[in-house]
């Protein structure tokens, strides 16, 4: 796998949603993006998550807008009147994520859509593989877009790797959280389609995901060791937690229950 490059060209409007202030922005392609600044105040880790959660939604043919890596010039700020703003975009100069925007598209309402089990249950596996804390009722990070799911931010998942020594020793814990999942209700097939997630996740599939994580995400006070053995510890907490997966999927079969 291997991310497209783009060059952030307009800032078009800030998205005030959440703590990471994403922002719409133009690139050198002429498309519009959603802009995740590493600058931000969750950090580089929120963006390596964003990859390598993305990358393995990618893997599984879950939904989920295209991923970018973007260049931002620090010179952008200049044409912004707002002063935080300006400050953000100085402090994410260089490499940023950026995923394609859907215009028109709406957050998802769990009283007026019923996603099919498949689906539902796929995503419950996700979101308990990458131990995603953040797709509850109050905040789904779901959206409708021409009467289709997609998948929006993973910046909360991976939550291990904050403060990590890269220790993958927990692999194969369970992810109690999974009871607050805001599609866990049809999540009726979890055991059925257990099988069939697993067998996409090969070494070498995360292996190429991880690898897309920029170095400079990677380097940092948060980090240990280079950014290669980094990445290799990546690979190995995320091969263990598949092999060991009956942990989180018995945990979500029981939560449902």
């Amino acid at each position: 796998m291997t991310l497209p490059s783009r060059t952030a060209t307009r800032y078009v409007t800030p998205l005030r949603e959440g703590g990471s202030m994403p922002a719409v922005v133009e690139a050198d392609d002429d498309g519009l993006y959603v802009l995740k600044f590493r600058g931000a105040g969750q950090g580089p880790k929120a963006l390596v998550a964003e990859v390598i959660a993305g990358g393995l939604a990618k893997a599984l043919q879950l939904p989920m807008p295209d991923l970018a890596l973007i260049e931002l010039d620090a010179d952008l700020a200049r044409t912004e009147g707002d002063p935080e703003i300006q400050d953000l975009i100085k402090a994410s100069a260089g490499i940023n994520l950026a995923m394609d925007y859907l215009p028109g598209a709406v957050n998802f309402d769990p009283v007026a859509e019923q996603p099919d089990a498949d689906l539902a249950s796929r995503i419950v596996w996700f979101d308990a593989f990458i131990s995603n804390v953040d797709r509850t009722a109050r905040n789904t990070n779901l959206l409708m877009w021409h009467r289709r799911l997609y998948l929006i931010d993973h910046g909360a998942a991976l939550y291990f790797h904050h403060g990590w020594d890269g220790d993958a020793s927990g692999a194969g814990k369970p992810f109690a959280l999974i009871r607050d999942h805001v599609l866990l209700r049809w999540a009726s097939r979890v055991a059925d389609v257990d099988d069939g997630m697993a067998a996409r996740l090969t070494e070498a599939t995360i292996g190429g995901i991880v690898a897309d994580v920029p170095d400079a995400w990677l380097q940092g006070p948060d980090g240990f060791g280079d950014p290669a053995t980094q990445r290799a510890a990546y690979v190995e907490y995320l091969v263990r937690r598949v092999a060991q997966r009956d942990a989180f999927v018995q945990e979500a079969i029981r939560a449902r229950a």
